[in-house]
């Protein structure tokens, strides 16, 4: 199957390399085919309230790209809101899209040891009313944005995040696209036959202690019977945070099973980049 997959792929650059060869032959002597301008990508923070709680977003956009486009939501590890959402979000600006890094804890707190982080966790998760509707004061924001196309939408997490982005697609949540980096698997509320209207993509590490195999399992016979489109890709070698830089020195410093993988983190980006452009026409 993977030997096919590439096969099309080459197939299809092959094709766009040969309308492009074309077209610049088409075009009257002297003028040449327009090109997309290299991205200038533009990164705003913005602030909202929801039942009076200050939150602080972040959004970035492509300020050379004409017209509207699909925007994706982006959810926080544990740590909170920091400088890895926003630099996420930049990537996806950079790809095409509106992207907004949410805050999930409010005033954009931020976690420097696991207790803390712990804590503001269980906080959100222990009320996953107040934090859907955080969620969805984010997702309004960037619907509302004048560059986003507001009925092409998608949302993606890391760990907390992920599982916060996927209990977001178990609730119906008008989104397009749900991808899940390292989150968690488990829930209490497992998705109802046809509840789950976004098409999903889920980046494991086969070597996560947090998420163990049976965990794993569970969630993929959940949306078997849930009748979801799921793409599930586990990395082997692949811990806990395997997309963070950081996540190593953090591992260290504070005795966890946090690791860096270059090579999973790069696979995954490149998978969410074609599961993106699948789900919205490129």
């Amino acid at each position: 199957m993977r030997k096919l997959l590439v096969s099309l792929l080459t197939l299809a650059l092959v094709g766009c390399a040969d309308t492009a060869d074309q077209q610049a032959a088409d075009a009257p002597a002297g003028e040449a085919v327009e090109a997309q301008a290299a991205p200038d990508v533009v990164g705003e923070e913005v602030a909202y309230e929801v039942d009076g709680v200050a939150l602080t977003g972040y959004i970035a956009y492509d300020a050379n790209r004409t017209g509207e486009r699909p925007g994706v939501l982006v959810v926080h590890e544990w740590w909170g809101h920091n400088d890895y959402v926003r630099e996420r979000a930049r990537m996806l600006a950079e790809m095409g899209y509106t992207a907004l890094a949410l805050d999930m804890y409010g005033d954009g707190k931020q976690a420097e040891h696991p207790g803390d982080a712990q804590t503001f966790m269980m906080e959100v998760l222990n009320d996953m009313e107040a934090g859907a509707a955080r969620f969805d004061a984010a997702l309004a924001l960037l619907q509302d944005h004048a560059t986003t196309d507001p009925s092409a939408m998608a949302a993606i997490g890391y760990c907390f995040g992920g599982g916060v982005a996927l209990d977001m697609a178990r609730r119906g949540r008008d989104l397009d696209a749900v991808a899940s980096f390292h989150g968690s698997l488990a829930t209490e509320s497992p998705a109802g036959m046809a509840d789950i209207t976004a098409r999903l993509f889920v980046a494991h590490g086969a070597d996560d202690p947090f998420v163990p195999p049976a965990e794993v399992e569970a969630f993929q016979a959940e949306m078997e019977a849930a009748g979801a489109d799921l793409r599930f890709v586990a990395y082997p070698g692949a811990v806990h945070a395997f997309t963070n830089p950081v996540a190593t020195a953090k591992g260290e410093e504070f005795g966890l099973p946090l690791a860096y993988n270059e090579a999973a983190d790069q696979q995954s980006w490149a998978e969410l980049e074609a599961f993106l452009d699948e789900v919205f026409g490129g």
